[in-house]
């Protein structure tokens, strides 16, 4: 037995009973904007993914959802590849950061059948439609975090990274054997690496009335118009209080001064208001009014 089959044999996989995390609570806003799109708008015939931004209560260890951030994607009924656009996500981590949250998630769809759920089998997806065998349909969340020990191999390169058509989905592939199961394998269950997380929800700081990106309809230019003159009852930090609003202005606006201004005038609206001396008095951007650059 060689040295390498030695090392082999002390990686064990074993399941993580408990999560880092106590909860995963979703903007309520947020969470029913994504699953009315791939519910309503694509009747989950294809998948659809996102990156999930929010913070993490240091003292409750609960994952707070505020935002879900939808990057270019290609789709099918099977699979979903995602079209990362470097800048854009750069834009987004930066609006994140000014809000006070960063990246703590992913999630993705799939559609099974109730038959599959009784086998006990779970997804690592966070949007799901669940048919029953009358044909009624039922669309939860589902939160699930990564292993302490699937973390490892990947960091590791034991995980195998690429996928092929031909690959069982519910099994991660091994670069050498490993342990699972009490059997040595190059193939183990995703459950292994699956721990399940109580899930909830919440009203979060932001709204959710502005058109989201990437989803294939290009945006009119007189979107951002028509969204502050259907909100022009509310206070103008509320109007703007929408990160897909953000995301927008941040492509023609000084992404280093005038979007993290707003961004903080979002995150801090007290201070903000206190500022403006108004709650309905306009931000400006460089000495112009606000409607003057839509």
């Amino acid at each position: 037995m060689t040295m390498d089959d030695l090392i082999a044999h002390q990686i064990r996989v074993t399941r993580q009973e408990a999560p880092f995390r106590s909860a995963a609570s979703f903007d309520r806003d947020s969470a029913n904007a994504f699953q009315l799109h791939v519910s309503e708008s694509l009747a989950f015939a294809i998948k659809r993914a996102g990156f999930l931004y929010g913070r993490i209560d240091a003292e409750t260890k609960e994952v707070l959802v505020d935002f879900i951030y939808e990057p270019p994607q290609q789709w099918s009924s099977d699979m979903v590849q995602l079209m990362r656009d470097a800048d854009e996500e750069a834009h987004v981590d930066a609006i994140a950061d000014w809000l006070g949250m960063r990246r703590v998630g992913f999630v993705f769809t799939r559609a099974v059948g109730r038959k599959a759920r009784e086998t006990g089998e779970y997804t690592p997806s966070n949007s799901e439609l669940e048919v029953g065998e009358d044909g009624s349909a039922d669309v939860h969340f589902e939160a699930f975090q990564m292993s302490e020990v699937c973390v490892k191999l990947f960091k590791d390169g034991v995980l195998e990274t690429e996928v092929k058509d031909s690959n069982d989905p519910r099994l991660s592939k091994m670069r050498k054997e490993v342990i699972a199961g009490g059997k040595t394998t190059v193939e183990v269950d995703n459950d292994f690496f699956l721990a399940p997380v109580k899930i909830s929800d919440h009203q979060g700081p932001l709204s959710t009335g502005f058109p989201v990106e990437n989803r294939g309809i290009p945006l009119p230019a007189s979107a951002l118009r028509s969204h502050m003159d259907r909100a022009r009852h509310l206070p103008f930090v509320k109007r703007i209080s929408d990160f897909h609003l953000l995301l927008q202005i941040a492509a023609f606006l000084d992404v280093k001064a005038d979007v993290p201004t707003l961004a903080a005038c979002v995150g801090h609206r007290p201070r903000c208001l206190r500022a403006t001396g108004s709650s309905s008095t306009p931000w400006q951007v460089k000495h112009k009014p606000m409607e003057r650059v839509y």
